[in-house]
Parts: C-alpha cells; sequence; structure tokens
C-alpha cells in the first residue's frame, strides 16, 4: 500500500454508508491513475504527534544530507521543509516538536525520496531509515536503488516472468517486483524469494512504470 496526502472536499451521507470526495496532490496523481483496483484504504487523523523513533530517524537522515550537501544540520532541516512543501503541496508550517504523526510521517517519505534521487549514502540502512515501507520500496523502484543497500538497481520480478517469455512484450504491470542491486539481486536468486525476503524483511509490490530497458529477471 503507497499513502498520499489528500483533502476531504466532501461527505456525503448514503443509505449504505458515505461518499467521499477528496482532492490528492499532484505527487499522488500517478499512483491514483495507475491503481491496480478500486478499493482504497482511508486513514483519517488521530491527533497523535511525533514519536521519538519518528524523530531518530529524521535528524538522522537530515546529518546525511547535511554531510552530502554541506548544509549546517539547521539549514538541511528548512530546506527540506520547504522540499516538503513542494513535494506533498503543504502549505502548512510544522513544527518537528509537536507536528502530527502523519506530517512526520510523509517529512521522512520527502527526506528518503531525496536522499535516494540526489544519491546521498545514508549512515543507516534504508529500511530502517524509512517510516513507510510501501513508499520507500516505490521510491527504490522510482529511482532505480537498491532496496537493501541503496546503490544501483535492477528491477527484480518477485513474480517470475518464466522461462521462454519474451520480456520484451510481456506486461508485467501487475506484477510484483523489488529494486535490487546486482548483489542482492543475485543473492536473491541463489536463496530463493522467499527465504531472502524474510531475511532482508522486504516484499515486492506493483509498479506500472518498470516497462522495457533495464529490466531483468
Amino acid at each position: 500500500m503507497i499513502h498520499i496526502n489528500a483533502k476531504i472536499m466532501d461527505v456525503v451521507r448514503l443509505e449504505d454508508g458515505v461518499q467521499i470526495s477528496i482532492r490528492a496532490g499532484t505527487p499522488g496523481r500517478p499512483l491514483l491513475e495507475k491503481r491496480p483496483g478500486d478499493e482504497v484504504e482511508i486513514g483519517i487523523e488521530d491527533g497523535r504527534t511525533i514519536t521519538p523513533a519518528q524523530r531518530r530517524k529524521i535528524y538522522a537522515t537530515l546529518n546525511d544530507i547535511s554531510l552530502h550537501t554541506g548544509y549546517t544540520p539547521d539549514a538541511a532541516k528548512q530546506v527540506m521543509k520547504v522540499e516538503h512543501m513542494l513535494r506533498t503541496e503543504c502549505t502548512e508550517y510544522f513544527s518537528l516538536s509537536d507536528c502530527s504523526v502523519t506530517t512526520a510521517r510523509e517529512y521522512i517519505n520527502t527526506l528518503m525520496e531525496y536522499a535516494l534521487r540526489e544519491g546521498i549514502v545514508l549512515s543507516g540502512i534504508g529500511l530502517e531509515c524509512t517510516d513507510d515501507i510501501d513508499t520507500y520500496l516505490y521510491q527504490c523502484m522510482k529511482y532505480r536503488k537498491c532496496c537493501i543497500c541503496g546503490r544501483s538497481a535492477d528491477i527484480h520480478h518477485v513474480d517470475a516472468i518464466g522461462m521462454g517469455r519474451d520480456r520484451r512484450t510481456v506486461d508485467d504491470s501487475m506484477m510484483k517486483k523489488a529494486a535490487l542491486c546486482r548483489n542482492h539481486h543475485t543473492i536473491a536468486h541463489q536463496m530463493g524469494w522467499k527465504r531472502f525476503s524474510q531475511q532482508y524483511k522486504i516484499y515486492g509490490i506493483v509498479y506500472n512504470d518498470c516497462r522495457g530497458g533495464d529490466l531483468v529477471e
């Protein structure tokens, strides 16, 4: 499941439930357009504030961004807040001292996407730096970065295409995939996906933008 920010515009009571109209920001549009089905899960902000674990992840990644860019940690925090506002179309100021759990999670997503896009070396394992594994796996495929080590990646088909089939013509849009570097790609084949996914705590997700090019199985 991929999480996106959206604003509830209208709620209409029906006999068998409610009809909800939402407005999603631009970053969420590709996910909605390429959705595999019509069912969604809606999360409602419950008022909880940022957790200590989220705060540790944020400041660890900000420190990595600071080392890479030359910004001071405080300057990196402010620059990334602007990056977050552009990415999510957020218009409200937020503080890392008392923002909501949801805002903190989305800010971590922004930090991780920036790090993957800019090739920033993380001091920790990406899976342990994120607060939203689904979105992190999606971002890794988008930027072709290994979801385990962060190196340049190929797209591994968790749902195997199969021997003898022409990969150039196979529709893999609904197949589960994961971004893995050559090393971890090889290990995945050697171990088998079940053992590999259990050891590294990852899984495949449907990603519809991985057609052709450097796709390998």
